[in-house]
């Protein structure tokens, strides 16, 4: 091995290792997973409003109208309210048989002119009728206590609750889910069980998700009704949050099943979508607050993790790859050559690097797995090692999403909304299911 293989090797180590001591506050971090947060009963019975954004939704809504009859908590309490963009949309219909309020927003392009146009049509005697609003996909299930759940949340002293995934997919047959489907899934715990309730702990806002969340009605007061309009409405308002200064916490008692993307092709588009998205918000809140940072003359704990929580996985990753490449040249330079350095090349800058790097998601993948193992029961030993084993390269595949993701808003695009094939609605089928997996779930506790 010659020294330019060791120079390499010795920068690659040098800042592999100062990445991973930067990381290190949220590594630790990652215990709290593992705690949940205190649980309390409700002392009082609050009015809920459940908004369903549900344009040319009709196919797939019932098994979200199924699980709102089977709701535990009193319906005197909490209302539906479904949002369409034409007046004849069959899901009118179906919303009208369940007795929930339709309002039609004819001019919506997207999620937030919805939700919008519903808060802006509510009196304000209607918007202080109600304590607190959850946002609901038209293709969710909701488990049977989920708003009495919503209702204990509001013990907590917090303004956004963001509560529990799980996926529809698990509810169905085993043709409904997929490697990219059970890899997709993991990201929840990811984000929730290793990531917000360590924020949770450090007072941190929450990375949000427009999907079963949970908003109490000063919040809409005053942001004065929903101002987002990026594709990522829900890191809006966490950067948002930072301005206002609202508390989110993550509630994991209230379970909500949400459909995941079967095919690598959707689920790619999708998260394009999504970090596009978190780009268009960037460049719209960074620069207020930076200054609001610099006027008080210090960051607090949730603008620090914003502006430099990536740094460590961005020095990481950076320093990876470089590496890697470096050794694929020197690997073929040495080959040409006939020196057998190729080989020191190879294994020390090309696999050694990657397989660090492969390891560390590994073992990232297992303790989000073990974090909310409830949520992963239905699937077999194999198909859960193949997700885990698959996981790490699932995660990779963000680095050139970051990048497309880049390129859409240094050019000002959006990219294309496709539709996907969807889990249509039969019989009440998820419904079912998803109250007798909550009653296995608390007998299983008890136990």
């Amino acid at each position: 091995m010659n020294d330019l293989i060791r120079n390499i090797l010795f920068v690659y180590g040098v800042l592999s290792l100062f990445a991973v001591l930067l990381y290190l506050p949220k590594i630790l971090g990652f215990r709290y997973g593992f705690k949940k947060p205190p649980y309390k009963r409700a002392r009082e019975k609050r009015r809920i409003s459940v908004i369903v954004p549900a344009r040319g939704e009709s196919d797939i809504i019932g098994d979200l109208f199924d699980s709102l009859q089977k709701q535990t908590y009193d319906p005197a309490l909490f209302d539906v309210n479904v949002i369409v963009k034409d007046p004849d949309d069959p899901t009118v219909k179906l919303a009208e048989a369940l007795g929930a309020r339709v309002f039609v927003v004819a001019e919506q392009t997207c999620k937030g002119d919805a939700l919008d146009g519903y808060f802006k049509a509510l009196s304000r005697e209607e918007l202080s009728c109600y304590e607190a609003f959850v946002i609901v996909d038209a293709d969710a299930v909701l488990a049977p206590d989920y708003i009495a759940e919503l209702n204990n949340a509001l013990e907590h002293d917090y303004d956004i609750y963001l509560t529990r995934k799980f996926a529809k997919n698990y509810l169905g047959e085993k043709k409904d889910r997929s490697l990219f489907s059970n890899c997709s899934t993991l990201t929840w715990p990811m984000i929730d069980d290793l990531g917000n309730l360590y924020r949770m702990q450090k007072d941190m806002p929450l990375t949000l998700c427009g999907q079963g969340m949970m908003l109490r009605r000063k919040v809409i007061e005053e942001i004065g009704g929903w101002p987002y309009r990026t594709l990522t409405e829900d890191y809006e308002l966490k950067l948002d949050s930072l301005l206002h200064g609202f508390r989110s916490m993550f509630y994991p008692y209230a379970i909500i099943y949400t459909e995941e993307a079967l095919g690598h092709r959707e689920n790619y588009a999708r998260r394009v979508r999504w970090l596009t998205g978190y780009s268009q918000c960037d460049k719209k809140y960074k620069t207020e607050i930076k200054r609001r940072a610099k006027e008080r003359g210090k960051m607090t704990s949730g603008e620090r993790e914003y502006f430099f929580g990536i740094t460590p996985l961005l020095i990481f990753a950076v320093t990876t790859i470089v590496t890697m490449l470096s050794g694929v040249a020197l690997a073929a330079y040495y080959a040409l050559h006939g020196d057998l350095n190729w080989f020191w090349a190879s294994w020390l800058l090309i696999f050694m690097p990657f397989w660090i790097m492969y390891t560390m998601l590994f073992v990232f993948s297992v303790l989000a797995m073990q974090s909310d193992r409830d949520a992963f029961r239905v699937l077999s030993r194999g198909e859960k090692l193949a997700m885990l084993l698959f996981n790490p390269f699932y995660l990779l595949e963000y680095i050139p999403l970051f990048l497309s993701s880049r390129i859409y808003v240094r050019k000002n695009k959006t990219p294309a909304w496709k539709p996907t094939e969807r889990i249509r609605y039969e019989n009440g089928n998820m419904a079912e299911r998803a109250a007798e997996s909550r009653s296995e779930e608390e007998e299983r506790k008890a136990n």
